[in-house]
Order: structure tokens, then sequence, then C-alpha cells
């Protein structure tokens, strides 16, 4: 009996440790786990689990993008816009003498006129090919046949009573004519003030090219300088840069400008500046009307409907014809057509140190019967000057 239980125990001992040797036998032969796979660099991130604890914020000051870095190393540039400030003022140059001062720039172009005319008076024996010589130079710079034909009858006069003749003396005595020509007693002013009223009314027109709104500008600054206040109306609608330049050439001076749309209707932009002079106390308003060709009849006709709406206010007490003096015998032409629709009462000669042709201040005076009262010397802010007849006469002859 107590062999069978031995025998017993002994089999429970061995089976038990072949059961451990099998069980070690299996965990050494398990697989190994197989190694993570490489992140997707595509796939969002993953969306956390319930009970995951969200990661505590740390507490430190935060940049702002300014602060930060871009890739390339550089930090982004903040541009900064500068104030906008009001243009400087400019103080223009006082136009008393103004066309003195400038007289050697018209000398420059004119001479040839003048010192002919001399040359010929100082031959020995004036006779009549010498006088037909007179006339030709005299026609060649548009002072036209019948200004020509009085001046050479009283040279001719002149001469004979004074027998013998000294440069000095043929100086003197062809300025005097010449100045009797150009006309020495017409009122040159050019009307700003009325009496009864402010403001002075001037309406500027003209065909285009001849400079009329660089003249309008220039006009703003010869009375500035003569202590008026002045408000432009950019009443040429069809053409913007018309209205953006005036607007500069008022902001150099301090003038207002009244602008409307472009294509506007001209004649409520010249309404609306008068209606502003008044409202603002000015003492002149100068409207720049669009350039027209003479040649066409319903562009005329607009001008004389600015005209008629603009005196429904008050009394256009200025009309300036501006004219190119390159032009010649063609500005003849466009002055005679500009009367007929509006009452001209003086002429603005721009480009007059451009061309050898002065005589067309006698003719255009002689064509509308009205005077020359400004003249453009230069492309210079201050180079537009009150017509002087003795300082144009003296340019013309020399010293």
């Amino acid at each position: 009996m107590d062999i069978v239980i031995l025998a017993v125990v002994i089999a429970v001992v061995v089976l038990g440790a072949l059961g451990g040797l099998i069980v070690g036998s299996r965990r050494k032969k398990q697989l190994p786990p197989p190694p993570p796979a490489a992140p997707d660099i595509t796939a969002p991130p993953a969306e956390p689990h319930v009970g995951d604890e969200a990661e505590t914020p740390r507490e430190e000051p935060r940049r702002t993008i300014e602060e930060v870095d871009l890739p390339d190393g550089s930090a982004p540039v903040v541009v900064e816009e500068p104030p906008t400030e009001a243009p400087e003022i400019e103080v223009p140059e006082p136009t008393a003498g103004r066309l003195v001062r400038l007289r050697a720039r018209l000398s420059r172009s004119q001479n040839a006129l003048g010192q002919g005319l001399l040359t010929l008076l100082s031959r020995e024996h004036l006779d009549e090919d010498t006088w037909e010589e007179i006339e030709d130079t005299l026609l060649t710079a548009d002072v036209g046949v019948q200004p020509t034909q009085e001046l050479v009858e009283r040279l001719r006069e002149r001469v004979k009573v004074l027998g013998t003749r000294t440069p000095e003396e043929l100086r003197t005595l062809l300025r005097e004519e010449m100045i009797t020509l150009v006309g020495r007693d017409m009122d040159r002013t050019v009307k700003t003030e009325p009496e009864d009223r402010k403001p002075g009314i001037v309406l500027v027109v003209g065909v285009n090219g001849t400079g009329k709104t660089t003249t309008t500008g220039k006009l703003a600054r010869v009375l500035v300088a003569d202590g008026q206040s002045v408000v432009l109306g950019a009443a040429d609608t069809f053409r913007a840069a018309a209205a953006d330049q005036l607007q500069t050439w008022g902001e150099r001076v301090g003038a207002y400008t009244v602008r409307g749309p472009e294509g506007g209707d001209p004649a409520s932009v010249a309404f609306d500046a008068v209606k502003e002079g008044k409202e603002m106390g000015a003492n002149v308003v100068l409207i720049d009307t669009a350039g027209r060709l003479h040649t066409k009849t319903g562009l005329m006709d607009e001008l004389g409907k600015v005209k008629r709406v603009v005196e429904k206010q008050a009394p256009v007490d200025e009309v300036l014809l501006v004219l190119d003096a390159t032009t010649g015998q063609n500005g003849l032409v466009q002055a005679r057509v500009f009367a007929e629709v509006v009452d001209i009462t003086g002429i603005v000669l721009t480009k007059l140190d451009g061309t050898a042709k002065g005589g067309i201040v006698v003719a255009v005076q002689r064509e509308l019967g009205v005077p020359v009262k400004l003249v453009g010397l230069g492309e210079g802010a201050d180079d537009l000057a009150p017509f002087e007849p003795e300082a144009f006469v003296d340019a013309l002859i020399g010293e």
C-alpha cells in the first residue's frame, strides 16, 4: 500500500515537471511584437479618447506676428503710410514789371523783326525797293496788311522830315511808331474787381493745344500775386487730366477748385464755381472751358451756353481768348469765330517767346478790336506777364 502511494506521488511530480518544461518552451518560441509603423504625415492627428487628460497649458508670454521670424529669417516689414499733408503754398512772383524782366527771353525770338527794320532804315538811300523790303519784313512777322501800310507811310513821312539819320534817331523813330501801332492807350487791365459785387468772373476760352488750362492756372498765380483770392472752375469736363491739372495749379497758390464728373455738363460746373465763389467771398472766379475747335458748331454753341448759365448768377467781367502766337494768321481765323459766339474782351498770347512773328499782337488787336492783355513767354510758373507795349517794342528793336 505504501508502495502504491509513493508511486502516485512520483508520477505527479514527474508530470508537473514535464508541464513546466512544455510551457517554458512555448514561451521561448513566441514571436517578437511587430515594429511600430512609420507615422503618416498626411493623416490627421489622432483624436483624444475619452478619459485622456488634456495637457496643462504652460504659462508663458505669447509673441505677436511681428516678433516671429519668417522661414527665410526675415521679419515682416510694417509699412506706415506718411500722414497726408497739404501742399506748401507758393508765393508767386510779383507781376509789376514782369514783362521787363522777361524781355531778354522775348528779344531772342523777336530780334529779327526789329533789327531787320533798323538795318533797312539805316541805308543811305531809301528807294522804293528798300521800302518794299520793309513791308515784306513786317508782313512776314504777321503784322497784317493794313497795319503794315500805315506804319510804312508814317515812317516815310518822318524819315523825309528828319533828313540825316543817326542810328539813335532811327531807333527812337521806329520805337515811337511801333508803340503807336501796338497801341499805347488801350486798357489792358484784366477786369476782376467789379465795384458793386464780388467775385469778378473771368471766362477763359480757346481751342485745344493753345495752353488754355495752363494759362488759367498761371493767371490764378498772377491774381494771387496781386493780393486777390481765387476760385477755379474746371469746366473742361471732357478731359479728366484738365481738371487734375487745374486743381494742381490751384493748390500751389491756395486757390480752391470746383470740378464735376468726367463728361459732365460744363455749364453746371461753371454755375457751381460762381456759387462757391460767392459763398466763400472770393475776389475772382476763373472758369476754364473745354478746348473747342472753332470748326465744330455744336461745341461752339455749348460755349455760348456756359456763358449764359453763368450770367444767371452774375455778369461775366472778362472773356479771355487764349491764342498760340506760333499759329500766325490761323489764330486770326480762330479769334474771328470765337468773337461771334462770346464777346471777347481780351487776348492772351501764349508761346510768344517761341516765334519770330510778334506782329500777331498788332494783327489780332486789329481783327477783334480788343487788346492783348497777357502774354506767355515760357513754361515757368511765373512766365505769364501783363502786356506792356513799351517793354514789348523795346524787346523788338533791342537796346
